[in-house]
């Protein structure tokens, strides 16, 4: 009898996904936070053939420390926490599940009507009992997205959605991407432009662009002074392809007016991260891709990518270095 593989699942699959992959593997689901940590995955990492993870940290370490994995897969989009050279010499498979388009992009607008609008300030001045029939609220005036130009830092699966909520607002749409999108750019209509000219140009700005070692940093303190000083960054993407830094001395010497963030260069983030003091800022704790919906679509591709490698069958959702 041909022994079964053995997964490690180290998140929260639903029931549907999880007897899925119970006909065809053996798991076991790692609730531990060690196991986000380097430390915690090399204990316990060659006890499996495969993985379903969130962001562990997969570096070349852990991937030599293993004789016997074959897949680790990913439930989410990001691979950044992931070795893809180390992976790939060692034969195995990292995939992700293209499957929260529909959430983040979402998320990013919604990001971009609360600080335009200033929602989470009028939220907080009704419940905290500052509204009367005297009292004045001209503190809450924001601004109307109609007629505002949207520029989109990578027009990939997320950013075109987000072009396309944009367009039913009436706003000028604007691109930057290594790759032309000719037939998008007809359909919206949307018009390509350099990263500088775009920062230059847009109302508000909103990054859609995988972490790697070209996007990293990419929106600095010379990037943050391109923009205008009314204007709006939105970062949905990843932590690190904002200098923090940067984008705390633009918000307090109002190179730019405001920013909607998901994603940190450490997350947790910080309590003594500076950029909790300002009140420009509206935060959400990472938590674009996480609708009921999405979760559902992610953890079963996430399994069907597991299932697939181990049988020895390709997956479209592999990535490569």
């Amino acid at each position: 009898m041909t022994e079964r593989p053995k997964v490690m699942v180290a998140l929260s699959l639903d029931e549907d996904a999880l007897k899925r992959l119970g006909e065809v593997a053996d798991f076991d689901i790692v609730e531990d936070y060690s196991i986000r940590t380097k430390e915690g995955l090399l204990k316990i990492i060659d006890n499996y053939d495969g993985s379903i993870v969130g962001l562990p940290p997969f570096d070349r370490e852990v991937l030599d420390k293993t004789h016997r994995l074959k897949v680790i897969s990913r439930h989410g989009v990001g691979y950044d926490s992931v070795d893809i050279k180390a992976a790939n010499e060692k034969g195995i498979v990292v995939t992700i599940t293209p499957a929260n388009a529909v959430s983040v992009a979402e998320i990013a607008f919604g990001l971009i009507l609360a600080v335009a609008r200033k929602i989470p300030q009028a939220h907080f001045y009704v419940k905290e009992k500052q509204w009367s029939r005297r009292a004045s609220r001209t503190s809450l005036n924001g601004v109307e997205l109609s007629g505002k130009t949207l520029g989109i830092i990578g027009l990939g699966r997320i950013g075109s959605r987000v072009a396309k909520i944009g367009k039913g607002f009436d706003m000028k749409l604007l691109y930057c991407d290594i790759v032309r999108k000719r037939k998008m750019e007809k359909e919206l209509p949307i018009e390509r432009r350099s990263l500088n000219q775009l920062l230059a140009e847009s109302d508000f700005v909103s990054v859609h662009v995988p972490l790697t070692d070209e996007t990293r940093g990419m929106i600095g303190e010379n990037e943050l002074k391109t923009m205008k000083r009314d204007a709006v960054l939105i970062n949905t993407a990843r932590g690190p392809i904002v200098d923090e830094r940067a984008l705390h001395h633009a918000l307090k010497e109002k190179w730019i007016a405001a920013t909607g963030l998901d994603v940190f260069e450490q997350e947790p983030i910080n309590q003594d991260n500076p950029l909790l003091e300002l009140d420009n800022v509206v935060f959400t704790p990472h938590v674009a891709g996480s609708t009921a919906e999405a979760r559902s679509r992610c953890a079963m591709m996430a399994v069907e990518n597991t299932i697939k490698v181990l049988q020895g069958k390709e997956t479209k959702n592999a990535v490569t270095s």
